[in-house]
């Protein structure tokens, strides 16, 4: 531990914003209130730009979007009460995805003994501990500053995941020392040599082996992971998290396909599954189970998830990038396997045929704009038809690139999480796909885009109703009701905001309207109906 050689008395709340500054914190989300007016005091002599949301869930995905852009943790300030009920939808989002977001808010001095004030809650701390990974309430200076930094640590040792800090406002408004120390930065935990000697043997005495990988190995240092895979030589599998990890082009890559029925047919034929960085949950395969059965080998760095899966071979704890990297060093040579690369493309083929036929109308639109952007845009979908279908056909060249609502499953992620994506990843290619019905949840997040001046393309999917749980209805034999609402125009809309809008009519239109907005001087909604392929 090593002491700062100046230590400054301020007021609690300037003193976090500084705290904050010392540990690379450059942006905060968020929205100020006179329960939370302190932590604001601060902020502008530490440096740190504030992005004003216009709403608490604004700020929350924003500051997740920051977060997948940049690696970095997002962190968002809010108000006692009302401010923290309205980020825990997007708090809820980060804990599902693994996504490093800190939000700080203020509360109550007193809650037992005097009730009718304002913003009240019967226990705020607990209410946000339902959606995050811990909630906790500051009673010092020191415990503040000790709570930072554990949630610092645990971002960069553990899986990171959403935390939330509650400080009463007497607390806020009070004077404190700066913190004393500042923690030692802690490493993720790395597989041991003789497991990795182990896994290698089994590699090498497979046919069939697959390797899973997950969203977990993209948060890690994977710029490497492709080429591991390579050098491995075995058949692959990705969630659509962990697409990017393996090239496109490798032969030996089955894709996202998980969630395919008939992913279990290949499965049953390997010899040997790795799983690295993966849960295998609900959203990864929308059935029970994997389908294996063959020796199941479990890489991830939460312990919890080692032990989820009963058939579980050997359960190994360690960042999911650096196991594959370190696996691949100890390979002489890649694997000589009996896949067949042909078949493999088979697959992959009658995938993407099945896809098209359970979504039709929108592989024609998602191949256009894959085809139009620049290879390291980051793009950010929303609980949609269209994303639905491009998570699993839309090959990406690199890692974590790709940021879908798939574990919480939110409305309005989108738009805000792609803002937030933009101010992290300044001069370079973002874009939000949202649907007509999810954009209604934060649409107001525009203003924040307009005064930014980003040049953000939203690809805005307007298919006149809410079509999967239309289609989910039928499916289950119920009549389909209460799923179309009254849509405005969204280009006047958008246009009311300050943005530019654009409805192209053919896909030329909005290959060209993409690339128009990737250089405007501020945001771009692109209004698409499935009328553009007809």
């Amino acid at each position: 531990m090593s002491r700062p050689t100046n230590v400054t008395t301020r007021p609690l709340g300037a003193q976090i914003s500084h705290m904050l500054k010392d540990r690379g914190v450059d942006v905060i989300f968020g929205i100020p209130g006179v329960h939370n007016q302190e932590m604001y005091r601060g902020i502008e002599e530490a440096g740190i730009k504030h992005v004003l949301a216009r709403h608490e869930q604004g700020a929350g995905f924003m500051a997740d979007g920051y977060a997948r852009a940049t690696g970095k943790p997002g962190v968002a300030y809010v108000i006692t009460g009302p401010g923290v009920c309205n980020i825990m939808t997007p708090m809820g989002q980060a804990y599902s995805d693994s996504v490093p977001m800190l939000v700080i808010s203020s509360c109550l001095d007193e809650i037992a003994a005097q009730k009718g004030q304002l913003h009240q809650m019967n226990d705020q701390r607990a209410a946000a501990a339902t959606v995050c990974d811990w909630s906790e309430e500051a009673q010092s200076a020191d415990a503040a500053y000790q709570l930072i930094d554990r949630a610092f640590s645990e971002f960069a040792g553990e899986r990171p995941r959403s935390k939330h800090l509650q400080v009463p406002i007497a607390l806020l408004e009070g004077q404190a020392d700066g913190p004393s120390r500042k923690a030692t930065p802690r490493k993720r935990v790395e597989a041991d040599e003789a497991q990795l000697d182990n896994v290698v043997e089994q590699l090498q005495q497979a046919k069939r082996p697959v390797i899973i990988l997950g969203g977990g190995v993209a948060k890690g240092e994977s710029d490497g992971v492709a080429k591991a895979m390579k050098s491995i030589g075995a058949a692959s599998m990705v969630s659509t998290a962990g697409r990017g990890l393996v090239s496109p082009a490798d032969p030996m890559a089955f894709g996202p396909c998980l969630g395919r029925p008939s992913s279990v047919d290949v499965l049953k034929t390997a010899d040997l599954v790795i799983v690295v960085g993966c849960e295998l949950a609900q959203v990864d395969l929308w059935r029970e189970q994997l389908g294996h059965e063959a020796p199941l080998i479990r890489v991830d760095l939460d312990p919890r998830v080692l032990g989820q899966e009963p058939l579980t071979h050997d359960a190994i704890q360690s960042d999911g990038a650096r196991f594959i990297q370190s696996v691949a060093a100890r390979m002489s040579k890649p694997l000589q396997t009996e896949w067949d690369v042909l078949d493999i493309a088979n697959v992959r083929a009658n995938w993407r045929a099945e896809i098209a036929m359970e979504r039709p109308n929108i592989l024609p639109v998602t191949d256009a704009l894959r085809d139009c952007l620049p290879q390291d845009t980051m793009i950010y979908s929303d609980m949609t038809q269209i994303a639905y279908a491009a998570v699993e056909t839309w090959d990406m060249e690199m890692a974590g690139h790709w940021h879908h609502p798939s574990g919480f499953g939110t409305l309005g992620y989108a738009t805000p999480a792609a803002i937030g994506g933009a101010i992290g990843r300044p001069n370079q290619a973002t874009l939000a796909i949202i649907g007509d019905y999810g954009f209604h949840y934060t649409c107001q997040e525009l203003g924040v885009a307009v005064e930014l001046g980003l040049s953000l393309p939203i690809i805005l999917w307007d298919n006149g109703k809410l079509k999967e749980i239309e289609d989910s209805m039928t499916a289950a034999q119920i009549a389909p009701n209460a799923v179309i609402a009254q849509n405005p125009d969204y280009c006047k809309l958008a246009e009311a905001f300050g943005a530019y809008s654009t409805a192209p009519s053919t896909l030329d239109q909005m290959q060209a309207a993409v690339q128009k907005a990737l250089k405007a001087d501020g945001p771009t909604l692109i209004y698409v109906t499935p009328d553009i392929v007809s």
